[in-house]
């Protein structure tokens, strides 16, 4: 895993007691909870740090968190799931001395990728464990909290399909993006940035605070979860075989880049970097907030949360 680009402070808890709540996520990816929880206990009462596991709230209702951390003491967070249940939890604790952490449990672990952290339950807990924490940004779109990707079209419609499903996974998400592939349709945008206007058909519109897709695929290269910026990708209109070939063009064994500077891409692709933006979807192209479906929007404001909360994560020199 390379650096990641932009300013990183550390924050290490040494002086206080630590005080851990874990949420897992029962419904999160493919892997077995029983086992992460025995995990979990064993590797925690070694580190002799008092803690708590919950469930993770189904209704995304966190409004207790605040008062709890105070009243508990509680030091840490940790989430057993995917980018949906992170930016829940983020969400509800912004501005509290609070450290995050992420046991990597969701079908594209976006954002725990971004910042380094081990898909290895037992490397995920090391990593937690060593209390590193640095402040990341997040975004809101429309007036719902972001930490990792929101995206508008064809990718979301992807998301709403694979919220339905019995059994969530890669397999699963595959299945549904080709599903959707066949029968994708371009929808109208007008992008509001700065003093410019840009009118464009696109089959989707990603807005994202990392580099991640998830589960590896590079969806804006020039991301990073610290650097005060949104990156957003356009996908514009195109026939489906140019699309595919646009997209294959940029693929190596795994990993999607998406290459703002390669001419073949002028007007195919933007990408662009900003702290804010309007979105204006007159077609009610379907959305996605961090993975999660959610309800569609005429207007799409979109504005940075620079160091909207700290994350405990590898620590870099």
């Amino acid at each position: 895993m390379g650096k990641r680009p932009g300013k990183v402070v550390i924050i290490k808890v040494i002086t206080v007691q630590r005080k851990f709540i874990y949420f897992i996520n029962p419904v999160s990816g493919t892997k077995s909870k029983e086992s992460l929880t025995r995990l979990i206990e064993k590797k925690t009462r070694l580190q002799n740090i008092p803690y708590r596991i919950l469930q993770t709230d189904k209704d995304s209702n966190y409004h207790y968190l605040p008062s709890l951390i105070r009243d508990e003491n509680i030091t840490d967070l940790i989430v057993c799931g995917g980018d949906g249940t992170v930016s829940q939890v983020a969400s509800a604790v912004q501005g509290l001395p609070v450290n995050i952490g992420i046991i990597p449990m969701g079908s594209g672990n976006g954002l725990a990728l971004a910042a380094g952290i081990s898909t290895n339950p037992a490397k995920a807990l090391g990593i937690i464990f060593e209390g590193n924490a640095s402040y990341i940004d997040a975004f809101y779109f429309n007036e719902q909290f972001s930490c990792m990707l929101c995206g508008i079209g064809f990718d979301a419609q992807v998301a709403h399909d694979f919220a339905k499903q019995p059994v969530r996974g890669l397999s699963t998400y595959i299945r549904q993006t080709v599903k959707n592939f066949f029968k994708a349709e371009a929808y109208p945008f007008s992008i509001e940035l700065n003093d410019t206007t840009i009118e464009t058909e696109a089959f989707f519109i990603s807005i994202a605070n990392s580099n991640q897709f998830g589960n590896n695929v590079t969806i804006a290269p020039k991301a990073s979860i610290c650097d005060g910026l949104i990156d957003v990708v356009v996908v514009n209109k195109m026939s489906k075989v140019k699309m595919v070939y646009t997209l294959l063009k940029q693929v190596r064994l795994g990993q999607v880049s998406l290459m703002a500077e390669r001419k073949f891409h002028e007007h195919d692709i933007f990408y662009f970097q900003t702290k804010e933006l309007v979105i204006k979807n007159s077609g009610g192209a379907p959305v996605h907030i961090d993975g999660e479906p959610a309800a569609t929007a005429e207007i799409i404001r979109i504005k940075i949360i620079e160091k909207a909360f700290r994350l405990l994560q590898p620590l870099i020199f």
